[in-house]
């Protein structure tokens, strides 16, 4: 059984990571979404324990000191938080684990956890960025002129990320990271019994 890994997938608000993320586990049933804590209210339609663990701030802050998350953010005026405990029994179990956060979660993984694949996920253009961010409709100019000041911070680390994949079309991005997966599947470190596969193939 090859080892799993931890897919860390980030990009600017409204690049698609929601979207593309989703996309990618309805075409591949082997990859394990973790959800992330949050101390922001609910957008229309999101279901706590679903889309995100939906906390007060006061919870969230316990959980940060028990050192429960892996990582955890403030960001857009809100906290974030990717638990501990599930992500790592399930990469244990040689899975693959999809995780998606923000800039500053990924960099903290990155200094702390060395199993991960990261993927940055970038808009075709920064007005098409912006387009996107408004037709959702769920955000205040203020929080708009907010997300997108912070999506050109973040574009100053793609340089930290291991593949960027371009979200034009969301089918063509999915794709670019199935491909991504298949290559790190066969990464070397990831099988302690190459020879004994390679062995039984010439017994069979």
């Amino acid at each position: 059984m090859s080892k799993g890994f931890l897919l860390v997938i980030s990009g600017p608000s409204g690049s698609g990571k929601g979207t593309v993320s989703q996309a990618l586990l309805e075409r591949n049933k082997d990859i394990v979404f973790s959800i992330s804590a949050t101390t922001r209210k609910p957008r229309p339609g999101e279901k706590d324990g679903v889309n995100y663990f939906f906390l007060e701030e006061e919870e969230f802050m316990k959980r940060a000191e028990r050192g429960e998350f892996l990582e955890y953010a403030f960001v857009h005026n809100n906290y974030y938080g990717t638990p501990k405990d599930f992500v790592l029994k399930e990469i244990e179990k040689g899975e693959i684990v999809l995780l998606e956060i923000d800039v500053q979660g990924a960099l903290q993984i990155k200094k702390n956890y060395k199993n991960v694949v990261f993927v940055f996920l970038l808009p075709p253009t920064m007005d098409e960025l912006k387009n996107r961010i408004i037709k959702r409709g769920t955000e205040t100019e203020e929080d708009i002129e907010l997300r997108l000041k912070n999506a050109f911070e973040e574009l100053d680390f793609v340089g930290e990320y291991d593949y960027f994949v371009v979200n034009d079309k969301v089918e063509d991005a999915v794709k670019d990271i199935e491909h991504i997966i298949k290559a790190e599947k066969l990464r070397v470190k990831r099988h302690s019994d190459i020879k004994k596969k390679v062995m039984k193939k010439e017994e069979d």
